[in-house]
């Protein structure tokens, strides 16, 4: 190791903010170099894309400049895409040069997973990034545009695969768009369908079957269409195909129906689930005790030997953990292992609608709402203390 040690951190993500704030919090000046590697050079709220992707919120609310996240002084933020990482030479290729380095952490954020569905990643739109929200949104208004010169049907259905969060907070944010673009395309709300298509046997897998069948009564009487059991087996470039050979004519087809880690873990040699590394208890990869492996790219079994999802919550905490985990490498002091504290659950079911638990206590309706947008808050506050929350934070609607 050099006399400095060099850390570099790749991705800004949830897991790769907190880990960067941390380290500049509890490094002393010139104890190491950090370097932050993102393909943009702001960091964007995942759990809020929904919104932006439907229409109901502006895009300017889902993401945040880096520069107003991290001292630049202390981190230096490059801004490229990641080609390759070389283990053997500690060494990250970039576009645009190399970096070397004593510490890496990786957080690069998920890939759809398509399960192997023919034409998914052809044919379908993800919920990934700001930029595949700002297509999104531009496509369905094209379609409203459009159905009022040529009449065609299938303009105006919309399949969601999926619904899980991402899908069923998606579907809601969409309902609740439908008659503010039928008002301003002059196009009859009877005529617009909105499909949310899954192959599990129950919407929101994991939650409380309770509040899964309040979210869906909810989001039927917004106009949705449940499509339950039901596996999408082929998605065209003008519909879906279903369950036992029907076909759902649609000419917007959005995919949330999973995520997987980065394909750039395995090209690296290291082993992979689903492009997900199982990590040691100190969120290391296995082999590599430099290299730590946070957020989508990163499998952690809970006690019972399941693996946690991938949520916004898991990401934060290995962020501070792996952080202070590396800063005891520096020090030769021991590592604290990672365990994660749920800190309860909230989807959003669109306008003054969501679920909730926390603890063992359920909440839906209004009071889950609320409960939604203050930890929409809280994050804010964590990342950006007050002056973030006045400028991004959603207090009504």
């Amino acid at each position: 190791m050099s006399s400095i040690p060099k850390i570099v951190i790749l991705g800004a993500g949830y897991g790769g903010i907190l880990t960067a704030q941390r380290l500049q919090k509890e490094l002393n000046y010139n104890e190491a170099d950090v370097t932050l590697v993102n393909r943009h050079d702001y960091h964007y709220i995942t759990t809020h894309l929904h919104m932006p992707a439907a229409g109901t919120d502006k895009i300017e609310h889902a993401r945040v400049s880096i520069s107003k996240l991290i001292d630049e002084f202390k981190i230096d933020l490059v801004k490229s895409s990641v080609k390759e990482i070389r283990l053997q030479d500690r060494k990250v290729i970039l576009e645009d040069g190399t970096l070397s380095y004593d510490y890496l952490i990786i957080g690069l954020g998920g890939e759809p997973e398509t399960f192997g569905i023919p034409g998914m990643l052809d044919h379908a739109m993800t919920i990934r990034s700001i930029n595949s929200v700002r297509l999104i949104r531009e496509h369905i208004e094209y379609q409203f545009a459009m159905y009022k010169n040529d009449n065609k049907r299938n303009r105006i259905r919309f399949v969601v695969g999926g619904a899980g969060f991402s899908g069923v907070e998606f579907v809601a944010e969409l309902a609740d768009r439908i008659p503010q673009l039928c008002k301003e395309f002059d196009v009859d709300t009877k005529h617009v369908h909105i499909y949310n298509v899954e192959a599990a046997p129950s919407a929101l897998p994991g939650f409380d079957p309770e509040l899964v069948e309040h979210a869906m009564n909810v989001l039927k009487k917004k106009g949705v269409t449940f499509k339950i059991g039901v596996p999408i087996k082929q998605c065209l470039p003008d519909g879906v195909i279903v369950g036992d050979g029907e076909k759902i004519d649609a000419a917007t087809v959005v995919w949330t129906g999973g995520i997987r880690g980065n394909s750039l873990l395995e090209q690296a040699g290291l082993e992979v689930m689903r492009g997900r590394v199982k990590v040691d208890e100190y969120l290391r990869a296995p082999g590599h005790e430099h290299v730590y492996v946070i957020g989508d790219n990163s499998l952690v079994f809970n006690k019972e030997g399941r693996p946690y999802p991938p949520t916004a919550q898991i990401a934060m905490q290995q962020g501070v953990n792996c952080a202070k985990n590396i800063v005891a490498a520096i020090r030769n002091k021991q590592p604290q292992p990672f365990e994660f504290t749920s800190k309860g659950t909230v989807a959003s079911l669109g306008k003054g609608e969501a679920i909730a638990v926390v603890g063992d206590k359920k909440y839906k309706g209004w009071k889950a709402a609320q409960l939604k947008k203050l930890v929409d808050l809280r994050y804010l506050f964590i990342i950006g203390g007050i002056p973030l929350v006045l400028r991004k934070g959603r207090f009504f609607g």
